[in-house]
Formats: structure tokens, sequence, C-alpha cells
């Protein structure tokens, strides 16, 4: 366990230095660069930052009522349907309680330290995760801001909103395997560059085996998100003489690039293919063919993450919560 006095060796500052950076102590001036090399040490160290003091946060919430907001995507911020609908929720719920929006950032920017010492320097009351963060942008957050709460991030000691993940994909691919399906493809993404770290497509491998069904590797393809990198595997794929007689898309918007690139290569579906996705966003009414899909209730998830968060400042409840939401299949025409 590392301690202030190691940190303060590293960043060449004294104990004091160390301690006013942490407790955000504006008594006397600093310099950016010392502050700025005092995270950075702290982050090298895995120091433990104590946690802000939640019933000083409770008295601190009287009068600010600003929450933060970090986006699970890198570009396009107010474009992606799936989280743009959360937001929704939360919107709504802000006018409920009485909260305001401080800002509304993505990690991509958090990684930019003065997008982050802005945020540090004058936190709000709480902060609402749509993303896993990197373990040095979360501690350093954590450390200012007494209330996070995620929507299905990985982060296990603050309250998270959702849906059981490995269940839906695993119900996404038994409806494909109830209409006959045996060869059944996965596309998607993982937090990290393994899917074996992705609970949709371990719901995905887990249908299939206690189907009795192979899962050959060239057809689990981890697109991380990007439309089109999932139409170039997708294409590549059903260019092969050994080809899948369905997909399984982790997201309705990589369903749609899927439906894409099989339209734009003459594959019909459901006919040659079948494709199901997951989130059920208002485009997958309108695509060709409309897409079957599981839906996740994106805008009570919305709401659900500031009720946890008045919740917390407002009442005691010392464990971490993860609330699952139920999630439905859509019948349409591409299954």
């Amino acid at each position: 366990m590392s301690t202030m006095r190691e940190i303060a060796r590293l960043a060449n500052v004294s104990v004091a230095t160390v301690s006013r950076v942490i407790n955000n102590d504006k008594t006397y001036r600093m310099r950016q660069e010392t502050h700025d090399r005092v995270w950075k040490a702290i982050a090298e160290t895995n120091y433990q930052v104590p946690l802000p003091r939640l019933d000083a946060a409770r008295d601190s919430a009287q009068k600010n009522r600003r929450v933060g907001c970090v986006l699970s995507i890198v570009q396009d911020k107010y474009r992606d349907p799936y989280f743009m609908s959360i937001y929704s929720g939360i919107e709504a719920r802000f006018a409920h309680y009485g909260y305001t929006l401080g800002f509304l950032r993505t990690q991509s920017e958090l990684k930019d330290r003065e997008v982050l010492r802005e945020i540090l320097e004058d936190p709000p009351v709480a902060l609402l995760l749509m993303d896993t963060l990197a373990p040095a942008i979360f501690r350093a957050l954590r450390a200012k801001i007494p209330v996070l709460i995620g929507a299905d991030t990985q982060h296990e000691d603050i309250d998270n909103v959702g849906y059981d993940q490995f269940l839906t994909a695993k119900n996404a691919v038994e409806a494909l395997i109830e209409r006959g399906h045996r060869d059944i493809a996965f596309i998607g993404g993982s937090p990290t560059a393994s899917l074996k770290d992705s609970e949709r497509y371990m719901g995905y491998r887990y249908a299939l085996q206690i189907a009795g069904l192979s899962t050959p590797t060239a057809w689990a393809h981890n697109c991380q998100w990007d439309a089109l990198t999932c139409m170039a595997q997708v294409r590549e794929m059903m260019e092969q003489p050994n080809r899948p007689t369905a997909i399984f898309a982790a997201s309705d918007l990589m369903a749609i690039a899927a439906l894409s690139a099989l339209y734009s290569m003459g594959i019909s579906v459901p006919g040659q293919v079948a494709v199901i996705g997951i989130t059920n966003i208002e485009l997958s009414k309108f695509s060709s063919p409309p897409l079957t899909t599981f839906e996740i209730p994106a805008y009570e998830i919305g709401l659900l993450m500031v009720d946890l968060l008045h919740s917390r400042l407002t009442e005691n409840f010392p464990l971490s919560r993860r609330v699952l939401l139920p999630t439905k299949l859509i019948m349409r025409e591409s299954i």
C-alpha cells in the first residue's frame, strides 16, 4: 500500500503539497505542472485516495445541484441513439429532482489533462457514467466526487443500472436456434481487446454450447462497435465457402451495419441469412428488412440512475447496488 510520503518522493514535492492536491486545497497558489505531477504519481503508485465524506456531500448537494455525465462513445457523442435514450431519462429525472447538467463528456475527452483538471477543480456533486473508465481516471474522479452511478459499467464499487447482457445474448441466440439455425456468427465489441471479456459474447457461446453447436472462431468478430469495421468483417465472412446462416449482432447499430453489408453483396435477409440485434433503437423499425431485436429499457435506465444518485445523497446505504431491468424480444422480419 503506497503512502503520501512515497507520492511526494516520486513527484518531488512535500507531503503537504500532496495533501493539498488530494483535498483540492486552494489556499495557496500552485503551478499546474506541480498539480499534474502529483496526480501522475498517484496514478503510478495506485494510491487509494480517501473518498470524499458523503455527509459533507449531502450538505453540499443543497447548494450544488450540478451533475456530470460521461458518455460511452468516442465521436458524434450526441448521435448514438441508445445512449441518448438513456440520457433522455436522465434529463427527465434531473427536472424532477432539480439537478442540472454540469458537463457531458466522453472518456477520450477526459484523457485530456486540461479537461480533467477543470472537472477536479470544480467537481459536481455526482457523476453518471455510461462507460467503464480507465483506472487512473476513475480514481481521480472518485477522489473528488462523492457519488458515482454507472450504466452497466465494470466498476463494482459503485451503483449500476443496466440489463443482464449474458442472459439477453443467450436468449437472442436461442431465438435463432428455435428457427432452425445451427451456423450462427457473432459480431460486437468488448471492454478489452478480447471477446472473452464481453458478457454478450459469453452468452452467445453458452447458448451454442448447451445446444450442442460449434462456435468457429472465424465467425466471432470484435468490431469494437465500429460500423465500418463491422461491415468489412461481415463481407469477408460471407465471401468464405463456409459461411453462417445467421448473425447475432450485440447491438442494433452493428446489426444494421451487417444488414447494409449483406444488401451490398446481394444476400437476402432472412432468406439466406438471418440477423438479430440488441437494444431496439428507433432506427431498427425502418431498416431493410425491419430488425428483430431485444428491447433494452434505455430511458428507464436513465431514470433509475438519477433515482439512485438522489438516494445516495439523501439516505444511508453501505453497499453498492446493481439493478438489472428486463429485456423483451421484438419480432420483426429479419429472422
